[in-house]
């Protein structure tokens, strides 16, 4: 297949180019890619694009025609308008510009799909792929050029039809790079030009006032406040951060000092603690696509890390997460009072990201706030209303990587928007750490006393796994039936401020095929499941009975990607015995990865 290396930055003597007169749309637009490593050595970054096409090339160019978008998603609709994809790659650090990286484009999966690749050095020139127009056949057949490793060259492979899935970018090494993929569209077809983006106004009295309006309630900041009186003292304090992908640091690069949650921790601990903020320690337990009623069972673990970490300060993100909760509600209201009657009286954030469209949860879950005085932080508040002015400070290309999670640059927002608390509690007049009317204001039962707002009966929920089933008290007798092996493709999460990542609930129960169920007699008043969703078709359902009655189905591969999940078994009133039965789909496999149980 022919390819062409061509120079993003043609000198104004070069020769015409007309391929960079052709209609053009983009999939990335000089975006920042971490090459973390993985499990099998390689270092990679992915941009999955499945569902997220339209929204994608939309972000780049908003008055871009629906129609042509979604078809673009599709291969066939792809093949039929792309006539080239421009790959360029710029390396952070000038000194690996002479770095190769493999670019694959793929539509549908590994076993049938189509793929286009090339290699490409990281040195800002522009690799050409053509892409096979759709009236050439079904499939793709396979091309390569004959120096393609030594001149970027590309290939073209492929099977049947399926939507455009992801972007694959493979570095030699551990690296930061800034990538675009453009789409040289075929002749005739007319796409809006692409509007030149101002610099993100950060010091601008506009961005002031987008800070201000995050501030959704400033709330008791007492907590806050003596917090910052200790690590004035040089006494240790600990800020703790528990979430979806966004507090994981999803798309943040390098992910373990750009996430919004570091960033936060960093601003506080610079602001208040001693030689520069090293008695101020960091805790961040995000886990991406999990909701608080995860959130709540994994709080002890991932937080207090089984009672050694006592926060002083913690930030509840779960407000684009929280949509399938079934109790709407209950599992967030008991985190937010599991953590504010901790031992340790942290002060409790409250914090509303939000997604491309615009959608978050901020109205079902501030009454939560409301309810106990508690700061809140509103992304929507902030950055939605200026997206639509005619001079943003922060495009939406700008802030967001994806259709959910925040570029470093919206990663920075969320962590400045944070540090107005900061900043309030700085310049609120307050009596002090150690008053009685700061005494007052911690008191826990004070808190208690007031009625929820949507409902606590999770609060006291405790987590069974399969290293601690037998010690619980709770439960009287478990048999592993097929659940005898244990899983070790996992849902990894980078922890605190660390950039690789661990993998969730190593001790668990895994069905290897057979239908004999897990089963438990336990005594409690609530049951929930926490399983593993896959898109591994090996994977099938499981039935779960209670007391001999079928009480629910899971399909792990309703999702279809590998996370945590959560789902509620059963709540009642008062603590009873139970017999409860997960049993698995002949010839499938089923992760169990352990229960949540309220007394």
């Amino acid at each position: 297949m022919n390819t062409d290396y061509a120079s993003r930055n043609t000198e104004p003597s070069a020769p015409r180019d007309p391929e960079k007169e052709r209609p053009t749309v983009w999939l990335l637009f000089e975006n920042l890619v971490e090459a973390r490593p993985g499990e099998d050595g390689s270092f990679r970054d992915i941009c999955y694009l499945e569902g997220r096409v339209e929204a994608k090339l939309k972000s780049i160019l908003p008055e871009l025609d629906e129609e042509l978008a979604r078809k673009l998603q599709l291969c066939s609709g792809f093949r039929e308008l792309a006539g080239t994809i421009g790959v360029s790659v710029t390396a952070s650090d000038p000194e690996k510009k002479e770095e190769e990286m493999r670019f694959s484009l793929n539509c549908g999966d590994a076993a049938a799909g189509v793929s286009w690749q090339g290699r490409v050095k990281c040195d800002g020139r522009e690799l050409r792929i053509p892409v096979m127009a759709a009236a050439e056949g079904p499939g793709c057949r396979q091309e390569t050029s004959a120096g393609a490793a030594e001149t970027g060259g590309g290939t073209e492979t492929g099977l049947e039809e399926g939507p455009l899935s992801s972007i694959v970018m493979a570095f030699p090494e551990y690296m930061t790079a800034r990538v675009t993929v453009a789409l040289y569209l075929r002749e005739g077809i007319s796409v809006p030009k692409k509007a030149a983006e101002r610099p993100i106004g950060f010091d601008t009295p506009a961005y002031d006032r987008l800070l201000a309006r995050s501030v959704l309630q400033k709330g008791d900041l007492s907590r806050i406040r003596t917090a910052a009186a200790k690590a004035r003292r040089g006494e240790d304090v600990t800020i703790a951060f528990i979430g979806g992908s966004i507090t994981q640091g999803a798309a943040a690069k390098p992910i373990g000092t750009e996430s919004y949650a570091f960033r936060a921790y960093k601003s506080f601990a610079e602001r208040f603690g001693r030689d520069g903020g090293k008695n101020v320690h960091f805790v961040k337990a995000g886990v991406g696509g999990t909701s608080s009623e995860f959130g709540v069972i994994r709080y002890e673990r991932d937080v207090l890390r089984g009672g050694t970490v006592k926060p002083d300060i913690l930030v509840i993100e779960f407000a684009v997460n929280d949509a399938g909760d079934e109790t709407e509600g209950v599992p967030y209201e008991s985190l937010v009072r599991k953590a504010w009657n901790d031992p340790g009286k942290p002060a409790v954030i409250l914090l509303f990201a939000v997604f491309m469209d615009d959608w978050n949860l901020q109205e079902r879950l501030s009454p939560v706030g409301l309810r106990y005085n508690l700061p809140m932080i509103s992304i929507r508040d902030a950055v939605v209303p200026q997206f639509y002015e005619p001079v943003p400070v922060i495009t939406k290309r700008q802030y967001f990587y994806d259709l959910y999670h925040p570029t470093n640059e919206g990663h920075r927002i969320m962590a400045d928007c944070i540090g107005r608390l900061w900043d309030e509690a700085e310049r609120e007049p307050g009596a002090g750490a150690g008053s009685a009317e700061e005494a007052k204001a911690l008191s826990a039962e004070a808190f208690c006393g007031l009625s929820p707002a949507i409902g606590s009966w999770l609060e006291s929920v405790s987590l069974i796994t399969r290293d601690t089933a037998a010690a619980c008290p709770a439960v009287s007798e478990l048999s592993e039936g097929a659940f005898v092996d244990r899983d070790a493709e996992l849902q990894c999460v980078e922890l605190d401020d660390e950039p690789f990542a661990t993998p969730e609930f190593t001790d668990n129960w895994m069905s290897g095929g057979g239908t004999e169920p897990l089963a438990l007699t336990i005594r409690c008043r609530t049951l929930l499941l926490v399983y593993k969703d896959s898109g591994d078709a090996r994977f099938g359902k499981a039935a779960v009975y209670v007391d001999g009655k079928a009480a629910r189905e899971i399909n792990p591969l309703e999702v279809g990607w590998t996370h945590c999940n959560a789902a509620l078994l059963f709540h009642g009133q008062a603590a009873e015995e139970h017999r409860v039965e997960i049993r698995p789909e002949e010839g499938k496999r089923f992760t169990v990865l352990g229960f949540g149980y309220v007394w």
